[in-house]
């Protein structure tokens, strides 16, 4: 577990924490004890201190314990939410995995080829019909209206779909009977605006292409455009830059977002995508950029 803050902040006695959270000091100890929670701050005499977030991470393991969930996981995920809580928050796919994953290969790419790794990302995708929760990152609101059919039929296999752009707003998507990628608006001075992305939070493949775009281009073609790339299959990277998103997507009022949060909470397995997922890919990705240089901009 991680180091408590400094002692000075916390200000509860364990009268107090019983008090706020109905558990009783010696069954506080008894975790305490065996379970290494929640970890108090010791005063000089020896006294146990705890901070108002111990509140309600006991609260937390609480709920989850009256659900029928196991103690010793209760709490293991009660701890796991209070770190995540504490944890900065990037609104960029880009930053935040470059801090949490910062061995990723980074590469000086055209915007004709990244065009090309996301096609070969959303046709494998797509091909594989996985349930799984997608999400693209298109600057500005005409580049998803050019990929906006490919985005329609990838929702149709997605368990969840957001996009985001300079979208003027959330549009209300309940009284529709298709299903619809969710348009997400970012603002002006938002990191996001400057990024480009396609996260697919998968069991079966997972891959986030995280790209940001260099300083100092008005005047360059759009496709010659560069930026600064990274790819991976890694589970937790991926699941990494989902959150991101979702957080982003469920802080601008996105419909589903919360629930969508909620299912990216926990970290995915150890698996990586097997040898043939990522050659079938790689050849996508080939075929792809042999003909960029012949497509249109």
């Amino acid at each position: 577990m991680t180091q408590p803050p400094p002692a000075h902040d916390a200000r509860l006695s364990i009268g107090d924490l019983a008090d706020q959270t109905g558990v009783s000091p010696a069954t506080l100890r008894m975790w305490e004890q065996r379970h290494g929670f929640p970890v108090p701050q010791r005063l000089e005499s020896g006294h146990r201190r705890y901070l108002e977030t111990d509140v309600d991470a006991v609260r937390r393991v609480l709920e989850s314990r009256d659900a029928g969930t196991r103690l010793d996981v209760a709490i293991e995920q009660a701890v796991r939410a209070v770190q995540a809580e504490a944890e900065p928050r990037t609104p960029s796919v880009w930053a935040e995995l470059r801090r949490r994953h910062p061995y990723l290969d980074a590469h000086r790419l055209t915007k004709s080829t990244l065009l090309a790794l996301s096609w070969a990302i959303e046709d494998e995708f797509a091909a594989r019909a996985d349930r799984a929760h997608l999400f693209g990152l298109f600057q500005v609101q005409r580049n998803f209206e050019r990929a906006e059919h490919r985005w329609d039929e990838l929702t149709r296999v997605a368990a969840s779909t957001y996009v985001f752009a300079d979208f003027d707003d959330v549009p209300d998507l309940s009284t529709s009977s298709i299903r619809r990628p969710v348009r997400v608006p970012l603002a002006v001075d938002a990191p996001m605006r400057r990024e480009w992305a396609v996260v697919v939070d998968s069991v079966d493949l997972p891959i986030a292409l995280t790209a940001w775009e260099l300083p100092g281009q008005e005047d360059v073609p759009n496709r010659e455009k560069i930026f600064e790339s990274a790819w991976t299959v890694e589970p937790a990277a991926v699941r990494d830059a989902a959150r991101v998103c979702a957080r982003v997507a469920a802080d601008a009022g996105a419909p589903g977002a919360p629930a969508t949060l909620y299912h990216l909470a926990d970290e995915p397995g150890p698996g990586m995508a097997d040898l043939r997922s990522v050659t079938t890919l790689f050849n996508r990705v080939v075929a792809y950029v042999d003909r960029a240089p012949r497509s249109h901009a």
